[in-house]
């Protein structure tokens, strides 16, 4: 099953020449689903909703022209498509322009970090994405306590006031792709590579308005490294993202992620480890640990079952419990290769937040964190099945 291919692992190829013409190639997704959600102990709850999903669907040009010496010059132009509404293009999505040689490959652009990398890699999901992915509550500190990323309008929501909406991407900022960024990507040695990525503080801003009247300032800038090895069924990766937000309270954040696939051809396990932490939030340093599991099953040589587990534990502020405050995420699926590109699927994911806790999907959200439910709320559970069609071009 062809999978979502990330930015800097298409960077990544062309270190090895695999981008030798100067052709451009257009490529994409369109993956739509039929849904049915529902969100049960919620402060406002809406029953059984029905809803039409193009789950993180995409289109993107891609090429490399050959500057001799050794030299090439890559570039890709990736959009989110979101065909159930009126949404508009745009380098939403991966964009890059960069050299590769055998130095490796520096890019500059919108990026997939290699802590973001990993939370997909490890998805049982084709392309890591739908109402099942593990990005429902990786990195998220208690749903978002650092803030959410809202694909409606391209922007960062701020610390304290992460709602997700209906039918928005709702990831944690780690999980969410780099503006204003500058990676390395090294050359593959024995099966290791290492990423590098840079964000610059492009957005800061002053910290009055001049009149001698302070207000928040923005200063956010961090760096994201992975360390990377796949060599024949084996993948295993350990990645590290610290961001510093620059807010008013200088408001610091990281995420250690360390996970891993194996494909035994017939079947795969996936596992993944990550700790993520907040210092100077509201006085506290805050963390989190979350733990995933899953695996595949091929039941013919065109279906195969996927399941997955992941458990966020409790918050710690200052190093005390804060009980009732992880969630669980599980989900169940099945996909049918059609054909090498397209592919019908079935999943029902099921999400069960603590009695303090207000988790929601990371790919098409219910809303239950939003004004459109009454506001954040603990305890909701939300579940739901997508039927769908995904054809890779």
């Amino acid at each position: 099953m062809q999978k979502k291919l990330i930015a800097l692992a298409v960077a990544g190829l062309a270190s090895t020449g695999a981008f030798a013409q100067a052709n451009v190639t257009v490529y994409g997704v369109a993956d739509a689903s039929f849904d049915v959600v529902r969100t049960s102990n919620a402060v406002s709850e809406l029953g059984n909703t029905t809803r039409v999903s193009t789950n993180s669907s995409l289109i993107g040009f891609k090429g490399a022209e050959s500057l001799g010496n050794g030299l090439t010059a890559v570039f890709q132009y990736e959009s989110g498509v979101g065909f159930d509404n009126t949404g508009a293009l745009g380098a939403t999505r991966d964009s890059f322009v960069g050299l590769a040689g055998g130095f490796g490959t520096v890019v500059l652009g919108n990026l997939t970090g290699p802590t973001r990398a990993l939370g997909a890699a490890v998805d049982v999901n084709a392309g890591a994405t739908g109402i099942g992915a593990n990005s429902a509550l990786l990195g998220k500190l208690g749903n978002n306590l650092l803030g959410t990323t809202n694909t409606t309008s391209g922007s960062y929501t701020a610390a304290g006031n992460a709602n997700c909406d209906r039918n928005t991407t709702c990831t944690s900022i780690f999980d969410t792709r780099w503006k204003n960024a500058i990676a390395y990507v090294s050359p593959t040695f024995a099966g290791l590579n290492v990423t590098a990525a840079y964000v610059a503080n492009e957005n800061k801003t002053f910290n009055n308005n001049g009149f001698g009247t302070a207000y928040n300032p923005s200063n956010t800038k961090g760096y994201d490294v992975g360390l990377k090895y796949a060599n024949g069924p084996a993948m295993a990766a350990v990645t590290y993202n610290a961001v510093s937000l620059g807010n008013e309270a200088n408001t610091d954040v990281s995420d250690f992620r360390v996970g891993g696939v194996y494909d035994f051809g017939m079947a795969s396990v996936r596992a993944v480890f990550d700790r993520a932490r907040a210092d100077h939030f509201g006085g506290n340093t805050v963390t989190q640990n979350v733990f995933g599991l899953g695996g595949t099953f091929n039941v013919t040589p065109a279906g195969k079952l996927l399941a997955q587990a992941y458990f966020a534990r409790d918050l710690k502020v200052n190093g005390s419990s804060s009980k009732d405050s992880g969630a669980k995420l599980f989900e169940v699926g099945y996909e049918h290769s059609l054909s090498k590109r397209t592919m019908l699927k079935a999943v029902y994911a099921h999400l069960n937040n603590d009695d303090k806790a207000s988790y929601d999907f990371g790919i098409n959200a219910v809303g239950v964190n939003s004004t459109y439910n009454g506001g954040a709320t603990g305890g909701a559970t939300i579940q739901g099945v997508q039927l769908g069609l995904r054809h890779s071009f």
